[in-house]
C-alpha cells in the first residue's frame, strides 16, 4: 500500500511536471513568435530606408559628376594648340563605381537579413506545432491557437508558387 501510494506521488508529481514544461514551452515559443514579427517588420523598414538613401547618394553623385565632368574637360582643353595630345597624356576624372559596389552589397546583406528575419518566423512556428503534434507534449497543452504568419513576399513569387512554373529568367529585360 504504501509502495502503491509512493509509485502514486511520484506518477502524479511527474505528470504536473510535465503539464508546467510543457505549456511553459509553448508560452516563450508563442512570445518568441511576436517578438519576431515585430523583429521582421523592423529588418523591413530598416532594409528600405537603407536601400533608399545608399541609391539617392548614389544617384546624386551621378547626377553631379554628369554636370560637372563638361565643364571640367572644356575647362581643360579649350582654346589650347595640341588639345588631342593633352588629353591622352593627363588622367581625366573618372566615375568611382565603387557606390554602386557598395549598394549591391548593401541590396544583398539587407535582403538576407530580411529572409533570415521570415525563415526565423517559420522555425519557431513549426517547433511549436511540432510541440503541438508530437506526444507526450501535445496531451498536456492547454493553448492550441494558431500562430498567424503570412510570408511577405513578391507578386512574381506567388505567381511561380501558385502556378508551379517559373520560366521568366531573364534578369535585364
Amino acid at each position: 500500500m504504501i509502495i502503491a501510494l509512493i509509485v502514486g506521488g511520484v506518477l502524479i508529481i511527474a505528470l504536473v511536471a510535465m503539464y508546467f514544461s510543457y505549456n511553459n514551452r509553448e508560452v516563450a515559443l508563442r512570445k518568441e513568435a511576436e517578438a519576431q514579427r515585430g523583429k521582421i517588420e523592423s529588418v523591413y523598414d530598416t532594409m528600405w530606408k537603407t536601400l533608399k538613401q545608399e541609391a539617392g547618394v548614389t544617384d546624386e553623385y551621378r547626377k553631379t559628376f554628369e554636370k560637372i565632368y563638361p565643364e571640367l574637360i572644356a575647362g581643360r582643353y579649350s582654346g589650347g594648340n595640341n588639345e588631342l595630345f593633352k588629353m591622352i597624356q593627363e588622367q581625366n576624372p573618372t566615375f568611382d563605381t565603387r557606390l554602386y559596389d557598395k549598394l549591391m552589397q548593401s541590396i544583398e546583406v539587407q535582403r538576407s537579413l530580411f529572409a533570415s528575419a521570415q525563415q526565423r518566423m517559420l522555425d519557431i512556428i513549426r517547433v511549436r506545432e511540432t510541440l503541438l503534434e508530437s506526444m507526450p507534449s501535445k496531451w498536456f497543452i492547454s493553448n492550441r491557437s494558431v500562430i498567424e504568419y503570412e510570408v511577405i513576399t513578391s507578386d512574381a513569387t506567388a505567381e511561380v508558387v501558385k502556378s508551379r512554373r517559373e520560366n521568366d529568367i531573364e534578369l535585364f529585360s
